[in-house]
């Protein structure tokens, strides 16, 4: 007995699809969908009403060896296909999401005989406002007239009805070019190169790619890769094609800079990501004052080029612009694109900052780049105690907000700062207003995830990440983030796949060695830890936070002497420099040793140090919260209730 042949046409709503052909219409239409989300659209079709879980489409749509890039893909994927069938995750008519197990085809499905024909819709052509008129039935006219009267209406009818058949041949042919051609709903810019003979100019080709980021990435209705991932494209001899698939994205736009003298001269294209098509270019040629004019013509020129669909208030950020001195402009830029890989390289980058602030102190950017500077300074690897710096990078990020109080990173900042001095509620409204001004910064959707879970919201928290990790996502810190929230909420398995994912990538980063370690840790695997937290103490510089967990490391497999050696180690650095008050508390909770600890946990607090912003979910400082001592702390940080 032979199974009975599952049919290779099906109808849902205004859809057909072809399994067979791999094609989908909307009535008469082909539809743009291919590769990987035609396939998962596939397989939900297969299995209607029931759950398609996320494991499955991985095993039988992603090879083993792209399996560190499943997340990324399935979600690209699934957008793609909901844009296509225009559905929404929210209120879906056609596929439903179900949180961390799969999707589900909801819809009514129908099969369509194999021997049935294309079944076209009519097509309604509309022309203007007018009312149509349905014609009347008219009288005949006397004989001796009727030849006269009949000759002139044939022939106006022959002429009407050519140029009818021709104009909805035209339009039939423009539609359907039109329908071929996807919208672009996503865009990566890729580093601009830097064309002129001295290389030292290369900060003002950065600098341009910065801003048309930047720009783009206000306008709500497109996804725009940030700087973090396009930038490992700067000398990539990958096709677009390829780096379009790589970033999840529908265009490209590519193109250089060239300054000579006080002038400077742009070109950019956009490129159509599946196609490989050039569909748009321009050179813009500007005196270098004009910059920030410049910066704005272009991305104006993108966002109608890909038919974006533009609100007021972005359209007014977008054309708005002054105008710059090239002194100015030069400064900002080095401070900007700086090394800032020692103490010594962030105290240039200051210098920078303030040399551009001494010949314009109107020029915003100026202050935000001077106060993410100080940001940086503070911390054990730079030497300098956060209450330090904390007042200098407060005061410059208000300076930035007053003289333009549309800088979104400048209010993600403040939120940072906000968090790190505990200020829950108006943290929480820099970060809402920062994603309001620039919904595309990876950097704000990590912010805003970290505050959720430092108020006990995981899952919320996770969604936040995983959205920052779509739109920058070969970076180290949005791929590193779910893993972070994972940890604290103590989901200890799905963090350790999360980062190993990671570092199947970047096997060196610090990072994500440092926090497989503590899950590990923490997942009774303290053994596998050792290695893997010593490998990320030496790419961190032997960070006193990485060696903390060590300790901890160290206590949890029963080596105390060497969790004590390293113990002493932080205590020798402690007395000729400034050590964070965390890699001493993790190491006394790791020893059991709980009143030092808390010694440590109230010098963490004057010092107003970062780590106590996870003093409500932090896994390693349960031994003591039933300690009074630690209640008020906590009540102290603002942590001590639900929010």
């Amino acid at each position: 007995m032979h199974a009975t042949p599952q049919p290779r046409r099906m109808r849902f709503g205004a859809f057909n699809v072809d399994l067979h052909l791999g094609e989908i219409y909307k009535h008469d239409i082909r539809l743009k969908l291919q590769g990987q989300p035609f396939r998962v659209l596939a397989l939900l079709l297969e299995h209607p009403g029931d759950v398609v879980t996320r494991e499955k489409l991985r095993q039988a749509l992603w090879p083993a060896d792209t399996f560190v890039d499943f997340d990324t893909g399935l979600n690209s994927a699934i957008k793609k296909l909901r844009d296509v069938l225009n559905d929404s995750a929210e209120e879906p008519r056609y596929i439903e999401t179900l949180p961390r197990r799969g999707y589900r085809f909801i819809a009514t499905l129908a099969d369509i005989p194999l021997s049935a024909p294309p079944l076209p819709a009519p097509l309604e052509v509309s022309v203007g406002d007018k009312p149509r008129v349905s014609p009347a039935v008219v009288s005949a006219p006397p004989a001796k007239t009727r030849f006269a009267s009949v000759r002139i209406p044939v022939f106006l009818a022959l002429v009407v009805l050519a140029l009818g058949a021709g104009s909805l041949v035209l339009y039939r042919s423009s539609s359907a070019k039109r329908a071929s051609r996807p919208a672009i709903k996503s865009l990566a810019v890729l580093p601009l190169k830097n064309l002129a003979a001295d290389s030292s100019q290369e900060y003002l080709a950065d600098g341009m790619t910065e801003a048309l980021i930047g720009r783009l990435s206000g306008i709500h209705d497109l996804r725009v890769i940030s700087r973090t991932s396009v930038t490992r494209f700067k000398e990539t001899q990958l096709s677009v094609p390829q780096i379009a698939k790589t970033l999840g994205v529908d265009a490209i736009v590519e193109g250089s800079v060239i300054r000579d003298g006080g002038r400077i001269r742009v070109q950019v294209q956009l490129i159509r990501a599946a196609t490989d098509e050039h569909f748009w270019s321009e050179a813009y040629d500007r005196d270098l004052r004009d910059v920030l004019a410049l910066e704005s013509d272009v991305a104006q020129s993108v966002a109608r080029k890909v038919e974006a669909t533009v609100t007021g208030d972005e359209r007014a950020k977008l054309v708005a612009a002054r105008n710059v001195s090239p002194e100015v402009y030069e400064s900002y830029l080095k401070g900007r694109f700086a090394k800032k890989n020692s103490r010594a390289d962030v105290e240039q980058s200051i210098a920078y900052y303030q040399q551009a602030i001494s010949k314009d102190a109107t020029f915003a950017p100026a202050y935000l780049g001077l106060a993410v500077a100080y940001e940086k300074l503070g911390g054990a690897l730079r030497g300098v105690p956060p209450s330090e710096v904390r007042p200098k990078v407060l005061s410059a990020v208000q300076k930035a907000l007053e003289l333009d109080p549309d800088l979104a990173e400048a209010h993600a900042l403040l939120a940072d700062v906000y968090i790190r001095s505990w200020q829950w509620t108006d943290a929480e409204a820099e970060y809402k207003r920062a994603l309001e001004l620039n919904p595309n910064d990876s950097a704000t959707h990590l912010g805003f995830a970290n505050w959720l879970m430092c108020q006990g919201r995981m899952d919320e928290a996770l969604a936040w990440s995983r959205r920052g990790r779509e739109l920058d996502p070969l970076s180290s810190a949005t791929s590193g983030s779910p893993g972070l929230i994972l940890f604290f909420a103590r989901r200890y398995d799905e963090s350790i796949r999360e980062l190993r994912s990671a570092l199947a990538v970047r096997p060196d980063d610090a990072g994500a060695l440092w926090l497989l370690g503590f899950a590990l840790t923490e997942n009774h695997q303290p053994a596998e830890a050792i290695p893997i937290l010593e490998k990320a103490a030496s790419a961190s510089g032997q960070s006193p936070g990485v060696l903390g967990g060590l300790v901890r490391a160290y206590a949890k497999a029963g080596q105390r002497t060497e969790a004590l050696r390293v113990l002493n180690e932080l205590k020798h650095r402690q007395k000729t420099g400034y050590l964070p008050a965390a890699a001493f508390v993790d190491a006394y909770l790791a020893l059991g040793q709980r009143d030092q600890a808390l010694v440590w946990f109230e010098r963490g607090y004057q010092e107003q140090a970062g780590f106590l912003q996870w003093l409500k979910v932090h896994p390693f400082y349960d031994p003591v919260r039933d300690d009074p001592r630690f209640k008020d702390l906590l009540h102290r940080v603002g942590l001590d209730q639900t929010r």
